[in-house]
């Protein structure tokens, strides 16, 4: 299929070039109550542990804005026209990806494991169901590397079908399931178009200061105060600070998060209080 015709195809409206942070579809989190009724509308696709990558027709841009460094080779052949996607080197890797991509000399040999699972077009005028036949499209016709691949995306009959496909899933190291609303358009926005599922909750903080370790952990960070985003009992969402004492390596004991750094943690629902209940470190944010 030449270029044009499938150009044609897509109905671009016009391409969307990211000069700072793109303009992303953002997701709620899956809410058994509000969202069950709702779920033949859904496509269902891995939520892959990866990084959020922007494909703007020139370059890889983060959520946040930044530049991710691909060598010449990886971009080469990709299209003059928007792919949102994942930069994803396979499950349970995030922490070796996350080095590769914030490179800024990339390695070849490090780039040729990464792979840009691409789940949406930005550009595209159509709502969901029409963009991912226009992605199916795309891939059937070769126009892309072989790193780059559509992300799988299925329907479901129920819930219950759903909450036994998360656990098939998580059970093989996935992070978590992704629910996209076949009847939406994309929208730079964060609403129920776009849902996350995953076994455990998890949200972005910053480190505000150590509490010094005790025993074991003498002359060691024992927990760190965080200010970060949490649901709030309403299911939206409100800052708190609180204490993380748990999820950290003796590495990252000994040598901690920078204070004022963005860290990721992990929490499984709320206190009475609306504060984080089971909070755990994670990670310390790629971005």
């Amino acid at each position: 299929m030449s270029y044009l015709l499938f150009s044609t195809y897509l109905l671009f409206s016009t391409y969307l070039w990211a000069d700072d942070s793109p303009d992303l579809m953002l997701a709620n989190v899956y809410s058994s109550q509000t969202h069950q009724t709702d779920l033949k509308h859904y496509w269902v696709s891995e939520k892959f542990d990866g990084v959020r990558a922007y494909w703007n027709g020139e370059g890889f841009i983060s959520r946040q804005g930044n530049t991710y460094s691909a060598p010449k080779w990886y971009i080469k052949n990709l299209p003059s026209y928007p792919l949102d996607g994942e930069l994803w080197l396979g499950r349970n890797q995030f922490d070796r990806l996350s080095g590769i991509v914030r490179t800024q000399t990339p390695s070849d040999n490090d780039w040729k494991s990464v792979r840009f699972m691409v789940f949406d077009l930005p550009a595209h005028s159509g709502r969901f169901d029409q963009r991912l036949q226009a992605l199916k499209l795309l891939q059937k016709s070769k126009q892309l590397p072989p790193w780059v691949s559509v992300a799988k995306q299925w329907k479901i009959e129920n819930e219950a079908a759903l909450m036994q496909q998360l656990d098939a899933y998580v059970s093989n190291k996935a992070e978590g399931l992704m629910l996209h609303d076949g009847r939406s358009f994309y929208a730079a926005k964060r609403n129920d178009d776009l849902i996350k599922l995953k076994p455990s909750l998890d949200s972005e903080g910053i480190v505000l200061s150590y509490v010094a370790g005790k025993g074991k952990y003498q002359d060691q960070m024992g927990a760190m105060w965080v200010k970060g985003k949490v649901l709030d009992q309403q299911g939206g969402s409100a800052i708190k600070t609180f204490k993380i004492g748990t999820g950290f390596s003796d590495l990252e004991r000994a040598n901690p998060p920078p204070i004022g750094s963005e860290i990721t943690f992990k929490y499984s629902g709320l206190t009475a209080t609306g504060l984080p209940r089971f909070v755990r470190y994670w990670r310390l944010k790629a971005d």
